[in-house]
């Protein structure tokens, strides 16, 4: 099998616009949540947080033509992605348009005002906000599609729309269709932009934290005093490159992916099942052919929900059987969504190679129904590890586990 590794990276988060800035910003230990005003206008909605992208700035050469398709999500990633295409040294290289480059890429939904647009035709009973590029910001795909129209490849294209592992799913699949041989380079990730309705979804499972005076003190992953979770917006985009190709051309190898496996609990659609968390941790090890033991970090989904948190840390448990650091980005940025796994790759990688480890804000006081893991709290920790694992669960029972590898 080939070998993937990774040569480029975008980001866009409440931690910030570039790769470093953002991994700096969590040296501070300030979580990047607010007060949004805007919830303030819905009855009987309890959280009125959010956590938005930190200088999120459109080139000029994106022109009104290029994004008469795009809303803001397909166009958080599109940019990203440029911005990662670049940091790869292949922006504007052939292989990104002779059918070796693919696109895999998600999010939860598409433009969710492009979506309401719709919603306006069958309320009305009149076309007047749709236009030729509606259907497109609308589905699910459009980040996917509006990135490979916007570089023009032709190789594969795989939209992952799975809710939370939509970026992590997007990752693990465009390294096995390098890994078998069916491109050479693929661009990957996820992005989500924040709208009020996706806080009303988890609203309305009592899932959302409602510390709308105190943003600072919340979402607390792992503790036992935590309220629920925090809904973010951002995109991260990675490029995946075959390991002999990127070799020959000289490029810079940030790390290599190791492993990834994706399961499903089929069990419930919300509730998670630490059973086959577990397995999918397993599967991804396997895929690596290495041991638990050769973890030195576990990046957590951690959102901060009382059976997300529970159900995660013990399924970590019954695999490592150790008390293997982790911690939570989320902590730091909220809940990205769809952006998720691609920004918690890219910032596993960071920490991984400047050894250093974030940790989870806001946990004072560990749930004592939690795995006996070690969790990284207070301050940040020095590891120097060759592997790390980050993993993601969603919606629907779907989970993804990656493994990273220093190069």
């Amino acid at each position: 099998m080939r070998r993937v590794v990774i040569t480029g990276m975008g980001i866009t988060s409440a931690l910030g616009s570039t790769v470093e800035s953002a991994f700096e910003r969590l040296k501070t230990y300030k979580n990047c949540v607010k007060h949004w005003d805007k919830l303030d206008e819905y009855d009987r909605l309890n959280s009125k947080l959010g956590s938005f992208a930190e200088g999120f700035v459109v080139p000029e050469h994106f022109t009104r033509k290029v994004r008469r398709t795009m809303g803001e999500v397909a166009l958080m990633a599109t940019v990203t992605a440029e911005e990662a295409l670049k940091d790869a040294g292949l922006l504007g290289d052939e292989v990104i348009t002779n059918g070796r480059t693919g696109v895999s890429y998600g999010s939860s939904t598409g433009s969710l005002d492009a979506i309401l647009d719709f919603y306006s035709m069958c309320i009305d009973k009149e076309v007047k906000l749709l236009n030729s590029g509606s259907y497109i910001k609308m589905m699910p795909q459009t980040t996917a599609v509006n990135i490979s129209l916007y570089f023009k490849t032709h190789g594969r294209l795989i939209p992952a729309s799975t809710a939370c592992t939509s970026g992590s799913m997007s990752i693990g699949y465009a390294y096995e269709a390098i890994k078998d041989g069916y491109q050479d380079v693929m661009i990957a990730g996820g992005a989500e932009e924040i709208h009020p309705t996706q806080v009303g979804v988890f609203d309305t499972l009592y899932a959302t934290s409602s510390k709308n005076n105190t943003p600072d003190l919340t979402p607390s992953p792992f503790d036992r005093d935590r309220d629920g979770l925090v809904i973010g917006e951002g995109a991260g985009t990675l490029i995946l490159e075959e390991y002999e190709h990127a070799k020959a051309r000289g490029a810079k190898i940030y790390a290599e992916i190791a492993g990834f496996a994706t399961n499903t609990d089929g069990t419930h659609i919300t509730n998670p099942n630490k059973d086959m968390m577990a397995e999918v941790m397993r599967l991804a090890l396997n895929d690596a052919k290495i041991s638990p033991d050769e973890i030195g970090y576990v990046n957590a989904h951690g959102t901060a929900t009382i059976n997300g948190d529970i159900a995660e840390t013990n399924a970590t448990e019954s695999v490592f059987k150790r008390e293997v650091p982790i911690s939570s980005i989320k902590s730091y940025t909220g809940h990205t969504l769809g952006a998720c796994g691609a920004i918690e790759t890219i910032l596993a990688i960071e920490m991984m190679n400047n050894k250093w480890f974030c940790p989870t804000l806001n946990l004072k006081n560990i749930d004592e129904n939690c795995g006996k893991l070690d969790y990284i709290k207070d301050e940040g920790r020095i590891i120097d590890t060759e592997f790390v694992m980050t993993n993601n669960f969603a919606f629907g029972g779907i989970n993804t586990s990656i493994i990273l590898k220093k190069c």
